[in-house]
């Protein structure tokens, strides 16, 4: 039976049509990439240029005669190092709470049946419903009545409160993708239920915790709205709110588009280095061999 399929396989990559529709196909998805890779060189590249090139009516492609001292004028500013160390520990505290409590109730509602699953599967999705900015003003009455107003533990707690329940929804698909049969297949051989789990189940899950732990960690480092009601003290602002203050500070003496550019580089360059750590786990299979035949 499988040899005649991969006949017409054979066949049909041998034609011609195929061949020109695949060329096409390609060269679309090369012609998007680019569009979307764009933002991304130019933020770059203008951030090597001097504001005088960059005020030209004529734009420069290329970063011919750039230099790194936009990034040195940037870095001169000590303040983006303490926001630094801030969105780091803020985005920490967030993706790991999220991954624990989102685990376990994700677990929860996949693998068990329990009085009230229902209506909490259902409270879970109606959160998601309800806008942020609804709810700013409990928000800063409830850290400010627990003294936790400009401090990195108060605004970590509304991020995990914020992206809880999304994450929740979400390992809920990568758990209920593994069947449950590999652990009771791993208990007959010997393995106690929480080895099984822990050597069988949790292994096929990872691709989704780091699936669900960059979602948490992009909510938590771009987000600006939360951040600039709670952290209102300039000595302890997030990046984004550091990003804010320093164009504010530049407008002041008319905006210098390149330091500007440069320090959009370094808010995005934690981002990018934590996407090359995870992306491998994030493009491999959920449960790729786990099942044969």
């Amino acid at each position: 039976m499988t040899a005649p399929v991969e006949v017409v396989r054979r066949r049909g990559r041998g034609r011609p049509g195929g061949r020109a529709a695949r060329a096409l196909f390609g060269a679309l998805a090369l012609i998007l990439a680019a569009v979307w890779a764009f933002p991304v060189y130019w933020m770059l590249n203008s951030s090597l240029l001097p504001n005088a090139v960059l005020e030209k009516t004529t734009p420069t492609l290329l970063p011919f005669g750039g230099s790194l001292k936009n990034f040195q004028s940037v870095l001169a500013d000590g303040s983006f190092f303490s926001a630094l160390g801030i969105s780091l520990a803020v985005a920490g505290i967030a993706v790991s709470c999220c991954l624990v409590f989102a685990f376990l109730a994700a677990l929860s509602i996949s693998r068990f049946r329990f009085k009230g699953r229902r209506s909490f599967v259902l409270a879970v999705l109606f959160i998601q419903m309800l806008p942020a900015e609804g709810m700013f003003i409990a928000q800063y009455k409830l850290m400010g009545s627990l003294n936790l107003l400009n401090s990195v533990i108060g605004v970590s707690i509304i991020y995990i409160a914020a992206v809880v329940p999304f994450t929740i929804w979400m390992l809920r698909g990568f758990v209920a993708g593994v069947p449950a049969d590999l652990e009771e297949a791993a208990m007959v051989d010997g393995l106690s239920r929480t080895q099984a789990f822990l050597r069988i189940t949790f292994p096929l899950l990872a691709p989704g915790l780091v699936a669900s732990g960059v979602y948490a960690f992009l909510q938590a480092w771009n987000e600006f709205t939360v951040a600039l009601v709670i952290l209102q003290d300039s000595g302890s602002q997030t990046l984004p709110l550091w990003l804010r203050g320093f164009i504010q500070q530049s407008a002041s003496r008319a905006i210098d588009w390149g330091d500007v550019m440069a320090a959009s580089t370094l808010v995005a360059v934690p981002v990018i280095i934590f996407f090359l750590f995870v992306q491998g786990r994030m493009t491999s299979g959920l449960v790729s061999g786990a099942v044969k035949g």
